[in-house]
């Protein structure tokens, strides 16, 4: 009986055996098993990265051809490094450095030792690499660009590093991946697949055929096309309009939400950070903290809004009942706070809701702003109320936009001001620059375009976003397709696009119509301070402008913002005014301007603060 429950148990044990065995072998195919095999090697197969298109279905980002030279540590055998050296362009320290990172990673999975070959060092080193084992050559793509603009829209893709590895299994060392973007903000969609091979190795370290018959293996799945909203001919001629100049440009469609074109200058060729000089390139781009050029103004540049301001203003005080279109204040060619006086210039005089717009009246804003808490038994009361309406047009928040980074600007509330003053310690007269878009208010220059697309709608915007069609998919969006409204009914809407509208008809931006567009526009000064030497400075006003045309049928919605850019109309205008033209025509004729557009320069103006030249402004012309 006992030799009978022995032999028993032995046959049981060696069947559990056999079986665990068998299902292993046969069908737990786990590609993070082979991975771990020594015996088996993985070779993979990059696909080409989505291209992307405009609005237009023009061809913004493309890809070439590249080549990588691969290293397997654990393969490498004795090799004259010096040749080996010579032939990849590299110095023997890098090479050194490179085999031992790659060793620290793993030593029996391929990592990149040198990055992005050119077509001819790949034709001169293929034929001789076969002398150096443990090394290969790894095809794969590159960006190629189709244009020189929308570096800042675009973004750019890099060699994933630990952080990425760690977060993202899918990833291995050497693969690319968005930094910035639509590159950043779409990678899922526009990475594609890598495929694989496995490969069994016998005891020799020598390939002896396809693992398990290639029963793992896959191919590349390519990465799938984007079209985004960008019109390329705007975005390249805006950033031909903002050389020698910084600041941001925003234009919308604002029966959509889509974002035709964001620029921010200075900018650069989006070509820089391709290939073996990318690092090189991005370096000194990153270390330039004068100018900037990878800091994206258009989404990250926050300042006072100054005189488009108003119009918001003028909408919750017609909301709120404490004026209406025909309501008269009069400017004493400025306003008080407190025993100072601040200046306008609009001449002076008695000024109405039309005339305060396209006049841009200080004061009458400034009395308007009173009114509007005046109208509560409490400050705070007030503010609350007007906070409220100023946010229902998407200012003080992050817009929800499809890109991967901004700044959320500021509409101040209630708690802002008592820390300053403390509760119940503070009233209208403490914070009135606001009236006139200083003060604390702070607004990006894609809320400035969103908050005119808003008005251009008469009360309600469509989140502004980057991305129009995905090849092959419904990319309907409740979040970009269903409209926001404002907290201001529609009828208060038209006597400010009527000012807005004077503005150019006899306002501030008389001198920059547009022959047969009827444009409704805002000019702005926005004061500039900085600290030099410790010393709170203030430097030449920002320009800004923003618009919409034509007025009854809005196709374009823009804001302008110039950094050291003299008055509204000055610089910030005459480029609104181009851009809308270049849009709604598909030419410009407005020639002198355009030239003059052009060809001037701020730089002077961005020196001053290292030449200790004055800061001095020219408000009658150039």
């Amino acid at each position: 009986m006992k030799k009978i429950l022995l032999s028993s148990l032995i046959i049981l044990i060696g069947i559990t055996f056999l079986g665990r065995l068998s299902y292993l072998q046969i069908f737990s195919f786990s590609p993070d098993q082979v991975k771990e095999d020594p015996a088996i090697k993985a070779i993979y197969d990059y696909p080409e990265r989505g291209y992307i298109y405009d609005r237009n279905g023009k061809l913004l980002v493309g890809n070439d051809p590249a080549y990588d030279v691969m290293v397997i540590p654990r393969e490498v055998k004795p090799l004259d490094t010096l040749e080996f050296c010579g032939l990849l362009n590299i110095e023997k320290e890098k090479f050194i450095k490179s085999l031992k990172k790659a060793r620290v990673y793993s030593p029996r999975l391929p990592s990149v030792l040198v990055h992005q070959l050119s077509k001819e060092d790949y034709a001169r080193l293929q034929e001789k690499m076969r002398k150096y084992t443990g090394f290969y050559i790894q095809k794969r793509s590159l960006r190629y660009y189709d244009t020189n603009s929308g570096a800042n829209v675009l973004g750019y893709i890099s060699e994933v590093n630990e952080s990425d590895l760690a977060k993202n299994e899918d990833y291995i060392q050497g693969e690319l991946t968005g930094r910035t973007g639509v590159e950043k903000q779409y990678e899922e969609i526009l990475r594609g697949r890598k495929g694989v091979q496995y490969i069994q190795k016998d005891r020799f370290n020598r390939d002896i055929g396809a693992y398990k018959e290639g029963a793992l293996d896959t191919l590349p799945l390519q990465g799938k096309q984007i079209s985004i909203t960008i019109d390329k001919v705007l975005q390249e001629y805006g950033e031909r309009l903002m050389v020698g100049k910084r600041g941001g440009i925003v234009a919308l469609e604002p029966s959509t939400g889509e974002i035709l074109s964001m620029i921010s200058g200075p900018t650069y060729n989006p070509a820089l950070l391709v290939g073996r000089q990318r690092s090189k390139n991005y370096t000194k781009l990153y270390n330039d903290t004068i100018a900037n050029p990878t800091w994206d103004r258009s989404i990250l540049a926050q300042q006072p809004p100054g005189s488009p301001f108003k119009t918001l203003n003028a909408l919750i005080a017609l909301q709120e009942e404490v004026i209406k279109p025909n309501t008269t204040i009069r400017c004493y060619n400025g306003f008080y706070v407190g025993t100072s006086k601040k200046g306008c210039h609009c001449g002076g005089g008695l000024r109405n809701m039309n005339s305060g717009i396209y006049k841009s009246c200080n004061a009458y804003f400034a009395g308007t702003f009173r009114k509007i808490y005046d109208k509560f038994d409490t400050t705070d009361e007030g503010m609350d109320v007007w906070e409220k309406h100023m946010k229902s047009f998407g200012l003080g928040d992050y817009l929800g936009y499809d890109l991967p980074f901004g700044q959320k600007g500021r509409i101040p509330s209630k708690e802002y001001y008592d820390k300053w003053y403390e509760d119940n310690r503070w009233s209208s007269s403490y914070i009135i620059s606001n009236a006139i878009g200083q003060g604390e208010v702070l607004a990006t220059p894609v809320q400035l375009a969103n908050m005119t697309a808003a008005i251009a709608n008469r009360g309600h915007y469509y989140t502004p976003h980057i991305l129009k069609k995905i090849e092959g998919e419904d990319i309907s969006n409740p979040k970009f397709t269903e409209p926001k409204h404002t907290t201001i009914d529609r009828k208060h809407f038209e006597p400010v696009i009527q000012g807005m509208a004077d503005v150019y008809r006899k306002g501030t931006a008389r001198w920059v119509q547009i022959p047969g567009i009827e444009v409704a526009g805002k000019t702005g000064t926005a004061e500039n301070f900085i600290k030099i030497n410790g010393v709170r400075t203030q430097l030449t006003d920002h320009s800004v402008f923003v618009a919409f045309a034509p007025v009854n049928n809005p196709q374009i919605a823009i804001a302008v913002y110039i950094e050291n850019g003299y008055y509204g109309s000055r610089y910030a205008g005459h480029i609104a005014s181009l851009m809308i033209e270049k849009y709604i025509k598909g030419e410009v004729t407005l020639k002198n301007l355009e030239k003059k557009m052009l060809e001037k320069t701020l730089e002077h103006e961005y020196a001053k603060p290292y030449s200790g030249e004055e800061f001095k402004i020219n408000e009658y012309g150039w």
